[in-house]
């Protein structure tokens, strides 16, 4: 059993554990107590227990089986029980509703076709040839989930175009903002905070 500021989770070999990126999004977190919040690509959950200790509910999801088995053993540990899990892709699991904020730690590296594991946890870090496979699919979908007001946060590499994030944020009525940074050896991972314009 791992412990992370009082939060104790276990990890699974296929799926994502939690590493700088996750942290530096655990300390970057912006939460409000009557939000209700999603966060897609859940991993051990531990973004989702961190999150709904602030919040009214956190629906988390994952594409990845392992990871839904692996947060619920995590939720039960921590009694987290104001956190929903389903599977599925993205935004699958959550068609017809809307959050008031909604976390992402995107698969975000470039990876070329040698370079894919073919698992589980493959979809936790393949972000297609560009590094925004993923991302773009997310940026795409977010507008349908977001209540009026509401607020997105994600998490990417500076290897797969923040800029272009930004500007996708931005074309959807966002004012959207790098709001933590960490540089790492190849490659700076960021917060993208992402609020209603005012």
């Amino acid at each position: 059993m791992l412990e992370y500021n009082g939060i104790h989770y276990q990890t699974h070999p296929e799926v994502y554990e939690p590493a700088e990126d996750t942290f530096l999004f655990a300390e970057n977190l912006q939460v409000e107590r009557r939000d209700r919040v999603l966060e897609i690509g859940t991993g051990t959950g531990i973004i989702a227990i961190i999150t709904s200790k602030k919040c009214r509910t956190v629906t988390a999801t994952d594409v990845n089986p392992h990871a839904i088995d692996c947060t619920l053993k995590n939720i039960i540990t921590n009694k987290s029980f104001n956190v929903e899990l389903r599977k599925g892709d993205l935004f699958e699991p959550v068609q017809e509703e809307k959050f008031d904020l909604i976390l992402f730690n995107t698969p975000y590296l470039p990876t070329g076709e040698d370079e894919k594991v073919d698992d589980e946890l493959d979809a936790a870090w393949d972000g297609g040839a560009n590094g925004r496979e993923v991302i773009d699919r997310f940026l795409e979908g977010l507008e349908d989930h977001l209540n009026p007001g509401g607020k997105v946060q994600l998490v990417q590499s500076s290897l797969s175009d923040i800029d272009k994030t930004i500007e996708k944020l931005s074309e959807i009525g966002l004012d959207a903002s790098v709001t933590a940074r960490e540089k790492f050896f190849f490659e700076e991972v960021v917060v993208i905070t992402g609020m209603p314009k005012s």
